[in-house]
């Protein structure tokens, strides 16, 4: 029978009337006992009730408080008593490498802000700048910058460079700082690298005092199996599934959850609930999703189990996903949910009532990998693969999407954004911005790694701050201002997201000029409100390039990446008005002419 909120049955619960009352589940333990700082961790003083078949065990300790260390003892079905294990709902930790639970109290109920609901919906204007906390910046002897740290300097930062969201990589407790909180066995607890739950709430306070939402990432796809966590929780696979064909992830050598398991799935979902209700996050972005819908996800034939019609989807994490969605829609309005999802799948994002997933958006893995493998191109050869700019349209409104530039697009050797430009030094700057145009006027929400707003040179390091000494350079500093004034001008013009994900919304006007590797097409809203981009991804500058429009009107232009103010050239049309004439062009009555950069893009906004 499924429970929404086990966190508030199990763990450790401080008493109004003093002590702390323990509970775990460990259905098949033959014994278990609460070893901490207020037994002296001796095992045989505080030794745990066995819950009749609930398979919890449970007990109050009259003189544990607020701040003390604590992990479980448990002695398996067979008699062997295995490694001391943290508690899986702990609300906080001990900094690694020690990894005790702590007491800590539940955080109340809070709700999102009124104003977030819209900023978070399908048709607003989303703009997420994702960071890694830990390696935004730190102390010059190396220390993390803590919540309260954070709170006094990054929501500024974001805000001011325009981003209407933060996402946050995982933060919830994890041991290996490699894994980037992406092999987490805390899933209820704020990581002590950055401080504690209420340190958490005041920061995410802080973003939303700056009118900012924060996305976290939840990751339920997988866990590590360090002996202190859930592993062989209590004697045998509890968490994870027996067999490894279903319960051991190659790729990440990472245990996968038993999805099917109903108190696995409300441990789950109810982790989901309690970052959602418990400190008013704007949403969640979920890992690693297409690793949870298919069986036979990076397994070779005969690694893998069929699903009971003997297809390779799995329906249990498919169900899990569905019920996360559901409660999150229906306990935390307002809120949303991001689905990492690199394959085909369909209806990620449309509601589970019509046969969906029930995500609210999805990741465009595929309009990344194009556009970032055609952006490597010499211009001169990338006449040679212009579909790769165009084909997401293809698509573009089977889901509703999110444009990443992600972290994992700046490790393991695949170098920065800025690194991967073709040219010299001015080139690729130029490239950067021409394509951060494309970017903002491609219809999707947008997602940019922290340190690629201002053109990092370097591959992204998790073991130290970026490199905030470029960010003054003057082509960095361009990069940054062109961000600023990207977003500022995607959130003021409605044409630019109301019908993100609606075919309504886009038009192309020039699709094919592979010659001159030139695209071209409009944004609008639903009142007819209409922003034309134009892109140029070669060095030669395009006069007099004729662009159809509808009817006779006057266009400006409103944004050049090819501006001196970015580090540009200053090729462009200025402030002139530029007047429709009556010359037929792109299937349309009139046209207009304008000048168009060297690798940039323009946006051109009717009067």
């Amino acid at each position: 029978m499924s429970e929404l909120r086990p966190f508030e049955r199990l763990g450790a619960h401080p008493l109004e009337e003093g002590g702390v009352r323990f509970a775990v589940w460990a259905p098949n333990a033959r014994a278990v006992s609460v070893v901490g700082d207020f037994n002296a961790w001796d095992v045989t003083r505080n030794v745990l009730a066995c819950e009749g078949s609930s398979g919890t065990w449970s007990g109050v300790i009259a003189n544990a408080k607020l701040g003390d260390r604590y992990k479980f003892q448990i002695v398996a079905a067979d008699g062997r008593v295995l490694p001391l294990k943290a508690d899986p709902y702990a609300r906080a930790a001990e900094m690694r490498p020690v990894n005790a639970s702590i007491v800590a109290p539940l955080p109340p109920k809070r709700a999102l802000p009124a104003n977030r609901a819209a900023l978070n919906k399908r048709d607003a204007a989303i703009s997420i700048y994702e960071v890694h906390a830990t390696s935004w910046k730190r102390h010059p002897d190396g220390r993390f910058y803590d919540w309260d740290e954070l709170a006094a300097t990054l929501p500024d930062y974001a805000a001011d460079l325009g981003f209407t969201h933060i996402e946050l990589m995982p933060i919830s407790e994890y041991p290996f700082d490699g894994s980037w909180g992406y092999q987490t066995l805390g899933l209820f607890a704020p990581t002590a690298r950055l401080g504690s739950a209420e340190a958490f709430q005041r920061f995410v306070d802080a973003c939303h005092a700056k009118n900012l939402g924060v996305i976290v990432d939840w990751v339920p796809a997988h866990f590590p199996g360090d002996d202190f966590g859930l592993a062989q929780f209590n004697g045998e696979a509890l968490y994870e599934h027996a067999d490894p064909r279903e319960g051991f992830h190659r790729d990440w050598n990472t245990l996968i959850y038993n999805f099917g398991r109903f108190e696995v799935r409300d441990f789950l979902v109810s982790s989901a609930l309690y970052w959602a209700e418990r400190f008013a996050i704007d949403g969640l972005r979920v890992d690693a999703v297409a690793s949870m819908l298919y069986r036979d996800y990076s397994r070779k034939d005969g690694e893998w189990i069929p699903n009971k019609d003997g297809g390779r989807e799995n329906y249990e994490a498919i169900a899990l996903l569905k019920r996360m969605n559901e409660v999150i829609g229906t306990e935390c309005p307002g809120a949303m949910t991001i689905a990492e999802e690199s394959t085909s799948f369909p209806k990620v994002s449309a509601p589970t009532y019509v046969g969906g997933l029930g995500f609210h958006f999805k990741w465009n893995m595929g309009w990344m990998n194009d556009t970032l493998s055609y952006m490597k191109e010499d211009p001169v050869h990338r006449k040679y693969h212009h579909n790769k700019m165009t084909f997401g349209l293809v698509y573009a409104f089977s889901e509703n999407f999110l444009l990443p530039l992600s972290h994992d697009e700046v490790v393991h050797g695949k170098g920065s954004i800025l690194g991967r430009m073709p040219g010299d030094a001015w080139q690729r700057f130029a490239n950067l911005r021409a394509y951060y145009g494309f970017m903002w006027a491609h219809p999707g929400k947008k997602l940019l790694f922290m340190g690629q707003e201002f053109g990092q040179s370097s591959e992204w390091n998790y073991e130290s701050e970026l490199p905030w000494g470029e960010s003054s350079h003057a082509s960095h500093a361009g990069v940054a201002k062109l961000i600023r004034d990207l977003n500022r001008f995607y959130t003021s013009h409605a044409a630019m997201s109301k019908l993100d994900c609606d075919a309504k919304g886009f038009e192309w006007i020039a699709v094919d000029d592979t010659d001159q590797s030139v695209i071209s097409w409009v944004r609008r809203d639903d009142t007819n409100n209409e922003v034309i981009a134009v892109s140029n991804f070669t060095p030669v500058p395009r006069h007099g390039y004729r662009l159809g429009v509808a009817w006779s009107s006057v266009w400006e232009e409103a944004l050049n990446t090819d501006a001196s103010i970015y580090g540009g050239s200053g090729v462009g049309n200025g402030q002139r008005a530029i007047a429709a004439e009556r010359v037929a062009s792109h299937g349309k009555p009139f046209s207009i002419a304008v000048t168009v950069p060297p690798l940039a893009t323009i946006y051109l906004v009717r009067q």
